[in-house]
């Protein structure tokens, strides 16, 4: 990758990275993360394996910075739920590298002071981070991350998180999603050169960087975004779908929230703007298809993600669906089980290769990881690690609401790179 990509990406990162830097100092201060360079397990097993924080004799232990309280909660009880029920599949099978897997779960409601308290506590006695939520919250602790050297997964999409060795964005990301959601509506709803498509987003790291995706994309196209900010506290959307009818929009997308996605389309349904409606994938939940909202979204909504819907015949899928309803059987089965257990599979992945070269400290983690250029839990799409700079994946499935689907959701498009995402990575 050129320097000037670099550069660029970096560029991109700084508003994060200031609130990031002012946390780190903060930290500092009072003495609490700085133990998380050192901790219990320094040093080598007895069975001759490389050992850090998080690692002992017996036991390789995990972290989850989640969100049980806050905006985010269904998601983040999916997310913990799969991924201690792949800990506990693993145990069974005799762990990883001869140790049980123990995950550490903070709840941090989607605040990032909470978040980063969370992290000083728990930082000393773990090796990773399969989750955490919230592109705020990452962005918090970015700086913190990277001097542990702690392989972090979040449950985040935005490309201000690329460039770190330690933390990896899973799949694509949102920009990556809105080229693909223009695509869509260009190929399948008859958009054209000139038309205006709407765009709400919410404000901060994700939305903007779903909307730089959709305005390269519609430049491209020859079409016009009309940008609708707004904040994850704004759960009626009647001034925004009025301010997009005034604009004369031939189609919708949305960077927001499940409550955002549902109060939008209603709205817009009542109001006579049925137009096409695309989502990025944190915008969908399938408890909105037991809302009022649930005729017009099944019918002018659809939704782009990295990931299959759950309702899937991938094998992989399927399995994992019918294991989680089993242990789960009071549970919905929606997109934070599949990213959930898809991450924690990987994680595991990545310390069953660090175990193989001889270590389990953060290092070998982080080294092992970014040695995986195919990687494929048959969950989704293969994902090269390799490049900091890059999103894992280009491909994105295209989903629509189904009520009587498994997850209320089914796939309508397989995985693709919509045409364009080559080139837009590589202006950046």
């Amino acid at each position: 990758m050129n320097t000037t990509h670099r550069t660029r990406r970096h560029r991109r990162r700084t508003t994060g990275t200031v609130l990031a830097g002012t946390l780190a100092l903060l930290l500092a201060a009072t003495g609490c993360s700085s133990k998380a360079d050192g901790g219990k397990g320094d040093g080598d097993a007895a069975d001759g394996v490389r050992t850090g924080p998080g690692v002992s004799a017996d036991t390789i232990r995990l972290g989850a910075l989640t969100d049980l309280t806050g905006p985010y909660a269904t998601l983040g009880k999916s997310i913990v739920q799969a991924q201690q029920m792949w800990a506990e599949e693993i145990n069974a099978e005799g762990g990883i590298c001869d140790r049980k897997i123990e995950i550490v779960v903070k709840d941090h409601g989607y605040d990032v002071q909470k978040a980063v308290t969370a992290y000083a506590d728990i930082a000393p006695d773990v090796v990773a981070l399969p989750q955490v939520i919230g592109s705020p919250v990452v962005a918090a602790l970015l700086d913190d991350i990277q001097r542990d050297k702690m392989l972090t997964f979040p449950q985040a999409w935005a490309a201000s998180l690329l460039g770190k060795d330690a933390i990896q964005v899973l799949g694509t990301t949102y920009d990556v999603d809105m080229i693909a959601a223009v695509d869509f509506l260009t190929r399948t709803k008859g958009l054209k050169k000139g038309d205006t498509i709407g765009h709400v987003y919410f404000e901060g790291d994700y939305g903007a960087n779903a909307l730089e995706g959709s305005t390269w994309a519609a430049k491209k196209a020859g079409l016009k975004i009309a940008g609708q900010k707004i904040q994850a506290t704004d759960t009626d959307l009647s001034a925004q779908v009025s301010a997009l009818r005034k604009e004369g929009v031939k189609a919708v997308l949305i960077s927001a929230g499940p409550a955002q996605t549902a109060s939008l389309v209603g709205v817009a349904a009542s109001r006579g703007l049925k137009v096409p409606v695309v989502s990025s994938a944190p915008g969908f939940a399938p408890q909105l298809m037991k809302t009022p909202a649930a005729p017009a979204l099944a019918a002018m909504l659809h939704v782009v993600s990295a990931a299959p819907a759950v309702s899937s015949d991938l094998p992989g899928v399927r399995k994992m669906v019918a294991s989680y309803q089993k242990k789960y059987p009071d549970s919905p089965v929606d997109s934070g089980v599949l990213s959930g257990y898809n991450a924690a599979q990987l994680m595991g992945n990545d310390l069953k290769a660090a175990c193989e070269a001889g270590g389990l400290s953060r290092e070998d983690v982080v080294k092992a990881h970014r040695a995986q250029t195919n990687a494929d839990t048959g969950l989704g799409t293969a994902q090269n690690f390799s490049d900091v700079d890059r999103p894992a994946s280009v491909e994105t499935y295209v989903l629509k609401p189904d009520a009587k689907a498994v997850g209320a959701v089914v796939n309508a498009e397989d995985a693709h790179a919509a045409p364009g995402v080559e080139e837009y990575l590589t202006s950046q």
